[in-house]
């Protein structure tokens, strides 16, 4: 069969898909050379925070999967010292929504994830085995608990994104810790260091993929350099342009920042939280 012009389809190459992923994150630039796409960086890489959700369970299995995927990650000494509350009543999600300011998407989430950093029940291991327990009223130890449940939580969200879940961390948890404490019937030493809302995103909320600063900004070989000025500018730039694509309100990612660290007013009642740790049984020497 002989083709005439009209039968001939030319078709031009598909761009790279880790070329796109690394342009809507960084808005320009390369990736780098010799390193192929796959689903895990594709996941990874497509992160977005999502805070609007439809009106529906999520699928069964997915918070269990996500928690088999949280107690996957790397653990300080395999200590493990933290845990996760899955929130799914709407009466107690609703109060603790009060404490966390209010916020739309904790309302309208079918679930309320809570991670805590736990040393209750090292505490209680080493009873049962009648050791001492010293080292776990040092600062390292409560820090070591909030690190491995941010450890933990994040592979849960790249689960439930895996599984086209949208999620959103919500620092607000800490606002009012003995509240929270007293909601969820915590123990002395275990804390909430933030929660995290998940479900089915809603298709009609376009959420774009936030860029960062540029690499050079937070990659230093060997030794730390100061960020350059200019890219912060540009990076002011940059954001700016998202916030415009996405309807948000325009400010400096300069601005926003200096603003959110300004005053011991700005942190919403967390400037108080060595205070809150000390009366929920925290000893921090």
């Amino acid at each position: 069969m002989v083709q005439t012009a009209e039968s001939v389809s030319f078709k031009t190459a598909p761009e790279d898909p880790l070329l796109g992923l690394w342009r809507k994150r960084y808005r320009g630039g390369q990736p780098p050379a010799g390193i192929e796409w796959n689903e895990t960086i594709e996941t990874l890489l497509s992160h977005r925070t999502v805070r609007s959700y439809l009106p529906q369970p999520l699928p069964n299995g997915a918070i269990e999967l996500a928690v088999s995927a949280a107690q996957s990650a790397p653990s300080s000494s395999n200590l493990q010292a933290w845990n996760v509350i899955a929130v799914e009543d709407p009466a107690l999600k609703s109060r603790l929504n009060i404490l966390a300011g209010n916020q739309r998407h904790i309302e309208q989430a079918p679930l309320l994830l809570v991670w805590l950093a736990d040393l209750s029940r090292l505490r209680h291991v080493a009873m049962g085995r009648h050791l001492t327990s010293d080292g776990l009223d040092y600062l390292e130890s409560f820090l070591l608990g909030a690190l491995d449940a941010a450890l933990a939580a994040q592979n849960a969200v790249v689960a439930f994104e895996s599984l086209g879940l949208g999620a959103c961390y919500i620092g607000a948890i800490r606002n009012h810790p003995e509240k929270v404490a007293a909601e969820l019937g915590l123990p002395p030493e275990v804390f909430a260091v933030f929660g995290m809302t998940v479900g089915v995103p809603d298709p009609r909320v376009a959420t774009g993929v936030k860029p960062r600063l540029p690499q050079r900004a937070v990659l230093h070989r060997n030794r730390y350099t100061a960020t350059e000025p200019a890219d912060l500018q540009a990076y002011d730039r940059t954001l700016r342009a998202f916030q415009t694509e996405q309807a948000m309100p325009s400010i400096d990612w300069s601005e926003q920042a200096g603003k959110r660290i300004a005053t011991a007013q700005a942190l919403n009642n967390r400037d108080r939280l060595r205070q809150a740790l000390t009366t929920l049984g925290f000893t921090l020497k």
